[in-house]
């Protein structure tokens, strides 16, 4: 028996999809293409997932899980700037990561114009745990507008991970850290 039988055939498409959506665009890939590369049948694939969207949908959100799990280990342990540099630093490296193709959620956003489709929702979703979580460690550093320093960190991850694909990725990198260790530097008036 082959490895990809042994593979659950929901894993198998979510795999797949995973895989085709970043390297070519939601839009571009058909249910056909996903069942035979998956190598399931479509009456599978419907089991699973009810549409096409439900499936793009999980396939954010366990992007998204991903990346929570590695926000929480960059953060550990670390102080307050540190964690916003961890995790600032974590979302830079991604763009050096072969295969590199811009932010998944970015990526996706720009296909699903409809602010209520259930894509953008998991989008949406995305963004705001991740404005919550700048927030929250740019309270605790102390500084005087969280909300704003959270706002200009999201600001700053959106174009490090649309520069990276149109620039070089590591000079990306190194403007974004500087960039951050900015936004934390009070200045004498």
């Amino acid at each position: 028996m082959s490895t990809t039988r042994k593979i659950h055939p929901k894993e198998r498409l979510l795999n797949t999809a995973s895989r085709l959506f970043y390297t070519e665009g939601v839009h571009t890939v058909g249910v056909e293409r996903l069942v035979t590369e998956a190598q399931v049948t479509r009456a599978t694939f419907y089991r699973h997932f009810p549409s096409k969207d439900h499936l793009v949908a999980s396939y954010l959100t366990a992007t998204a899980a991903g990346i929570r799990e590695s926000v929480a280990k960059v953060r550990e342990g670390k102080s307050p700037r540190e964690a916003i540099r961890a995790v600032m630093s974590l979302l830079g490296d991604s763009t050096l990561e072969d295969g590199y193709r811009g932010c998944h959620f970015l990526n996706a956003a720009a296909e699903f114009s409809d602010r209520d489709h259930p894509v953008r929702t998991v989008i949406d979703q995305q963004r705001s745990w991740l404005f919550s979580v700048l927030r929250e460690l740019s309270a605790d550093t102390g500084h005087p507008d969280p909300d704003h320093a959270a706002q200009v960190l999201i600001l700053l991850h959106d174009g490090a991970l649309q520069a990276a694909e149109l620039d070089n990725p590591k000079a990306v990198r190194e403007t974004l850290r500087r960039a951050v260790d900015e936004v934390f530097t009070v200045k004498d008036s």
